[in-house]
């Protein structure tokens, strides 16, 4: 008998009570840090919540910076734990892959029950310092690369339709990207739909096998067009401003709120600092209006989707392949919404209020798709709430393949929402 591990699993053993504890610490850590981000969440907070002295939190981190980065790495630690149950389970490399998404999604749901640890989702991720960042960008690749790896096995078995490994398994992940925040909100009796909904997403799409549309038939997409700078003083100031809010926009993208100076942002465009106080009072006020010249353009995409003469399926399709383009396109790109919880509650609700009404009528291409027999009878909300974390996770595209045609890359990495990942039948 093995006695060394009786005393490592024993009630008794100092080092079982101190891994106790610390999980218990990251998970309280990470349940603010999901609802109120890294700005909001203190020691102190977490602190209160665990009936703990700051003093005694010292014990499990050296600050908050050190806490953020155990959380993440306890997330990352359970994904590839995650993978790894998959793997152990399934042989079918489909059955494995989709295994592995719903542990996600059942993990969230345990712990939002009490039954489990929350895992903070990597929001701040390129904010953290070099070390740490390095740390975690390394095992995010690995996790990514094993899927990849997964997804090919199933190709070549002839189990998944021929796609692009890549650019599909991007999608698949960033469909996740935003599920901590939208199961947090969801009503309980939609939520336990969610695991059954992606399953069938994932493997046989949301076209109906007789409809006779195929994504990428409408191509008109040239609603984006740059202005010609005018010599009117308006006309140069808007410009200036919206030189500013794309630069923010992406440093707020790659390092968060918190890894965003403002010293970086003037930098990029060669201004001085009074050049940006002269249009925003601070950076969250930057970070605000990032977020509604987002949602302007969005807002933009669907007024122009709403009124084109095309089918249901077709407004989804032009819609998602447009919100694609901007992200990869000098127009962009869009503000990841992973940040959003760096703004005070009001902003947020705001913002959040005006992203919904751009979901609601996603939602009413799907419902009409699916009258027209367009499209399988799915819950539109939830096919949303994917949808748009995989749009929204479209910005990182070109760092893991270089995109040569942006509307024939939408249309691939779109591909995984019309036909799932099953082949098609004969």
């Amino acid at each position: 008998m093995d006695h060394t591990a009786l005393t490592n699993h024993s009630p008794f053993s100092r080092g079982l009570q101190r891994e106790t504890k610390r999980a218990a610490v990251l998970s309280c850590a990470a349940k603010l840090l999901n609802t109120k981000g890294a700005r909001s969440t203190t020691l102190t907070d977490i602190a209160s919540r665990l009936g703990l002295t700051k003093t005694s939190l010292y014990y499990y981190a050296s600050n908050k910076e050190d806490l953020i980065y155990q959380c993440y790495q306890a997330n990352m630690q359970q994904a590839h734990d995650q993978l790894d149950l998959a793997v152990q389970h399934h042989t079918a490399p489909l059955a494995c892959l989709l295994a592995f998404l719903e542990s996600q999604i059942a993990t969230t749901l345990r712990s939002l029950d009490g039954e489990g640890d929350f895992y903070a989702a990597p929001l701040e991720f390129a904010s953290l310092k070099t070390e740490h960042r390095t740390v975690l960008e390394t095992a995010y690749r690995q996790l990514l690369g094993r899927l990849i790896d997964l997804l090919k096995r199933g190709i070549e078995l002839g189990h998944i339709r021929p796609c692009d490994p890549i650019v599909t398994i991007r999608a698949m992940i960033g469909a996740m990207d935003w599920s901590f925040y939208w199961l947090y909100e969801m009503p309980r009796d939609e939520a336990e739909q969610v695991i059954d909904v992606v399953r069938d997403l994932l493997t046989h799409g949301l076209l109906n096998p007789n409809s006779n549309y195929r994504p990428g038939q409408q191509a008109d997409l040239s609603i984006f067009s740059e202005q010609e700078p005018a010599f009117d003083r308006d006309t140069q100031n808007r410009l200036k401003q919206e030189a500013f809010l794309k630069a923010g926009t992406r440093c707020f993208n790659q390092k968060g709120f918190s890894g965003t100076s403002l010293d970086e942002i003037v930098e990029q465009l060669n201004v001085s600092k009074g050049a940006f106080y002269y249009h925003f009072a601070n950076k969250e006020a930057l970070l605000t209006q990032c977020y509604d010249y987002t949602l302007d353009q969005l807002e933009q995409v669907i007024t122009h989707v709403e009124h084109i003469d095309a089918s249901p399926a077709a407004r989804l399709d032009v819609a998602m392949r447009l919100i694609f383009s901007l992200q990869n396109s000098d127009q962009g790109p869009l503000i990841h919404f992973n940040s959003i919880t760096a703004l005070p509650p009001e902003v947020r609700r705001r913002l959040l209020d005006r992203l919904n009404a751009v979901h609601t009528t996603l939602e009413t291409f799907i419902t009409a798709a699916t009258a027209a027999s367009q499209f399988r009878a799915l819950p539109a909300g939830i096919v949303i709430q994917l949808l748009t974390g995989t749009l929204n996770a479209a910005i990182d595209l070109n760092e893991w393949q270089a995109i040569d045609s942006i509307d024939q890359s939408a249309v691939d990495y779109c591909a995984l929402f019309f036909h799932g990942l099953a082949p098609a039948a004969s």
